[in-house]
């Protein structure tokens, strides 16, 4: 998967920011959402980002695993992902 072109990515003290350059339409996203858009963006698979989330917070394998799943669908539904 990619990040859609024109589509820019900013970190926080906070988490991130997902910024439509084209329309100017933003998404901010906490810090398991930045680790799961930087993972997905440099190529790697879902999964990758599961074992990083597993890793960094105190979080079970299987909620993980839902909760990456459920944030790729959406940014694939709102074209900021391409497969």
């Amino acid at each position: 998967m990619k990040l859609r072109k024109g589509i820019a990515v900013a970190t926080t003290e906070y988490g991130g920011v997902l910024l439509d350059e084209k329309s100017g339409s933003y998404w901010q996203l906490n810090d398991t959402s930045v680790i799961v858009v930087e993972t997905l963006a440099a190529g790697r698979a879902p999964e990758a980002a599961v074992d990083r989330i597993v890793a960094e917070f105190d979080v079970e394998r299987a909620e993980a695993e839902s909760d990456v799943a459920e944030l790729t669908r959406r940014l694939v539904e709102a074209k900021i992902l391409r497969p």
